[in-house]
């Protein structure tokens, strides 16, 4: 191959991989590396940057809002996280099974997944009216003759917000699950039940110890599903009451959107980034161990 050849593949390769690398420098490279000089700056989205020092971190970490943010979204992550994990689990196994309208039945627990958050989180809304609402009229017909007003409650609009979450998020790792499941050979099961083994034992000793990849995908994709946790809590509660369904992608977005302070937004952004790092290797961290022991 002589020179004149060579340079022209180079600069038909050029041609190929341009676009894709103006739009890694233009929406990844930049961007990234922008926030980081954001951390140190004051800019409100019209004027030009002006460098600040640590002004942004010192103005971060003394708000009390900050670590409100930061529980809420330990706490969504401490609900939300093992319920949505059992619940996805538990609906492929009763699913993996010969059963009548089962397609409708994979569709019915997907459906959330492919439908407009805003659309669910107003009909949770309704669902959740202290009075009128869904919820409480059937608590009325049982006897309650005091309904919890459940998301004007400190305590309970977590627990709501996070139940309109989990119920959200079930039906993609249902189907993750299930897909999971079909891979496992059907032989181990036939002979584990000609060894007599019971139901609880073949899933025990089979059933979770070859879905042990998948449940380690399942457990880092909510992990950081959650820590980006904003839409449902928005149209919901916008943070209230008294911050207590507040999170850290809210925090992010109030300062940055409303505040125009792209500086503090920077900074609660990498704080983000470090939290869902860190829990990322651990779980890393902690399956190798399990691999290797």
């Amino acid at each position: 191959m002589n020179k004149r050849q060579r340079r022209k593949e180079t600069l038909f390769a050029y041609i190929f991989i341009g676009p894709q690398l103006f739009g890694f420098l233009a929406f990844v490279a930049f961007p990234l590396f922008f926030s980081i000089y954001l951390c140190f700056a004051e800019w409100n989205l019209i004027d030009m940057p002006t460098f600040v020092g640590f002004s942004n971190f010192t103005a971060l970490f003394n708000d009390d809002v900050f670590y409100k943010s930061l529980l809420n979204t330990f706490i969504y992550i401490a609900i939300t996280v093992p319920c949505t994990l059992i619940t996805s689990l538990v609906l492929a196994l009763l699913t993996n099974r010969k059963l009548p309208f089962k397609r409708f039945y994979r569709a019915a627990f997907f459906l959330p997944m492919v439908t407009s958050t805003v659309a669910i989180s107003m009909v949770w809304l309704f669902i959740y009216q202290p009075y009128g609402g869904i919820l409480n009229t059937f608590l009325g017909f049982l006897g309650v003759s005091n309904p919890p007003a459940w998301l004007q409650d400190s305590n309970l609009a977590r627990v709501a917000v996070a139940i309109v979450s989990i119920w959200l998020k079930v039906g993609y790792y249902y189907i993750i699950f299930d897909a999971g499941l079909k891979n496992i050979p059907a032989d181990l099961y036939e002979a584990a039940e000609i060894d007599g083994a019971s139901l609880f034992t073949r899933i025990r000793r089979i059933t979770l110890p070859m879905l042990s990849p998948v449940m380690f995908f399942v457990c880092v994709m909510l992990f950081i599903d959650v820590f980006n946790m904003f839409n449902e809590v928005y149209i919901m509660t916008q943070g209230g009451p008294d911050y207590a369904t507040y999170t850290l992608s809210m925090y992010i977005y109030f300062y940055a959107f409303q505040q125009f302070d792209m500086g503090r937004a920077a900074v609660a952004s990498w704080v983000l980034f470090a939290l869902v790092s860190v829990v990322t290797i651990i779980q890393f961290a902690l399956k190798r161990k399990l691999v290797y022991e």
